[in-house]
């Protein structure tokens, strides 16, 4: 499936296991993002996102966002918008 850049890693947080994303482009709850970095390479639904610790359904370029994932991730990893 094709995909387009819409961010990167700035952050990682264990606790509850979320990744601080500087977005290029949009991103909606729904969407399924794949991350990958050098040691990094995760697919996953983007089931909650926040900004400044409030719930939001939708960011976009320009900002900064909490999304909820499985498993570590690395600053500097670029995260993908996966395209149906």
């Amino acid at each position: 499936m094709p995909e387009v850049e819409v961010g990167r890693v700035t952050a990682f947080f264990a606790r509850p296991v979320v990744a601080g994303i500087a977005l290029s482009g949009t991103l909606k709850v729904g969407d399924t993002i794949h991350i990958k970095g050098h040691t990094t390479d995760l697919t996953c639904t983007v089931e909650s996102m926040q900004i400044h610790n409030q719930p939001v359904q939708e960011a976009g370029m320009g900002q900064e966002v909490g999304v909820k994932v499985p498993e570590r991730v690395r600053p500097g990893d670029r995260v993908y918008k996966v395209v149906p």
